[in-house]
């Protein structure tokens, strides 16, 4: 049975202090933020998922970024060890909640690390991004935790980016997209289409052949809209100033436990 819920997070007074990688650190301006993250909300919600709240951290400027914090499967929630010494207390909460909302709730342990951004999932194939903050360990926890669910997992190894999912994410039949200089094999995948902004690799499927992505890729929204999906666009600008885009911003719950 289909369950359409998000859970998110509401970013802490602190998102300046939150961490980054692989891009100059730029300002933030944390009042627009909040904005943002409403307006993403509320584009979840218009889409017809009922969002679920995770009590927000100040003291972790980068816990709106949920999605790094669990993978969901089925029914399975499993628990992330965020590679960043930083975000590790991010995860207990959601435990927490996953629990009482009945799901299997399992989690990565040390020496394993997983972020959840690092994490594809499509038809019974799970990619998993290998070199950031994600580790062997981690991949290893994580397969065997998959394993009654016959899935089957593909370490992808990732130089150029936070996350696989700062590379590349999934339309809804599957082909895999990504701005190619951030990609580090196209050839990974045995359907991928290249688009033409960086913006562009990011979306969440909304249902159907609805996708929510970024304001800032217009060109690949056209790409989207002639392929006949339905685009809902928001901007998350200051979001992606600090490495994360849509898709960082909550965790779908698509199955009742």
């Amino acid at each position: 049975m289909l369950n359409r819920r998000a859970l998110v997070r509401q970013p802490s007074s602190r998102l300046a202090e939150g961490l980054v990688t692989h891009i100059e650190r730029q300002e933030i301006d944390v009042p627009l933020a909040m904005r943002q993250w409403e307006a993403y909300v509320a584009a979840l919600d218009g889409a017809g998922w009922t969002i679920v709240e995770v009590p927000p951290m100040e003291e972790c400027p980068d816990g709106v970024f949920i999605e790094d914090d669990v993978v969901m499967y089925g029914d399975r929630a499993i628990v992330a060890r965020p590679g960043a010494d930083e975000r590790k207390p991010e995860t207990a909460a959601i435990a927490d909640l996953l629990g009482v909302l009945g799901y299997d709730v399992v989690s990565i342990v040390a020496p394993g690390t997983l972020d959840g951004g690092d994490v594809l999932k499509h038809d019974g194939t799970v990619w998993v991004g290998l070199g950031g903050r994600t580790n062997e360990a981690g991949v290893e926890q994580l397969t065997a935790f998959l394993e009654p669910y016959g899935v089957h997992v593909v370490p992808v190894p990732i130089r150029k980016v936070l996350h696989l999912k700062s590379a590349v994410t999934a339309l809804p039949d599957g082909t895999v997209i990504g701005y190619e200089p951030l990609v580090d094999d196209p050839d990974m995948w045995p359907k991928f289409l290249g688009v033409p902004e960086t913006s562009g690799s990011h979306v969440v499927l909304l249902g159907g052949d609805r996708v929510l992505m970024s304001t800032d890729a217009p060109e690949t929204r056209r790409m989207f809209e002639e392929r006949g999906l339905d685009v809902v666009a928001v901007d998350i600008s200051e979001f992606i100033k600090l490495e994360g885009c849509v898709t960082c911003l909550s965790v779908r719950l698509r199955h009742t436990p």
